[in-house]
């Protein structure tokens, strides 16, 4: 399978992974706007809990991903990177920036 349909296919999967972990974060912003109290146990669990952070840092990564890829496809649907060369030189481009944001997020979230 050629690099720019891997990349699509996670686009799509990177979708669903923010739909699904949006469930997530509106518990936190519900639980920061119910209270001070509330608020504070919001961002002590953002601060103390490994898990609560590693879901933060792979929604981020998800929403990182999901937008580069999909400005690589606003540029496929306007006619560019359309042929196999060009659009595995665009995949290869889109998964480089990817990785560097994500590793960026990454090291914000730690």
């Amino acid at each position: 399978m050629p690099l720019p349909a891997i990349t699509s296919i996670i686009h799509r999967v990177t979708g669903i992974a923010l739909f699904f972990g949006a469930v997530f974060m509106m518990y936190a912003l519900g639980l920061s706007l119910e209270s001070e109290a509330g608020f504070q146990e919001s961002v002590n669990m953002f601060e103390e809990s490994f898990f609560a952070k590693l879901i933060a840092w792979g929604l981020l990564s998800a929403l990182i991903y999901h937008s580069v890829v999909g400005i690589k496809h606003f540029f496929m649907d306007a006619g560019h990177f359309e042929e196999l060369e060009s659009g595995m030189m665009a995949a290869k481009a889109a998964l480089a920036v990817a990785g560097v944001l994500i590793l960026l997020a990454g090291i914000w979230v730690w």
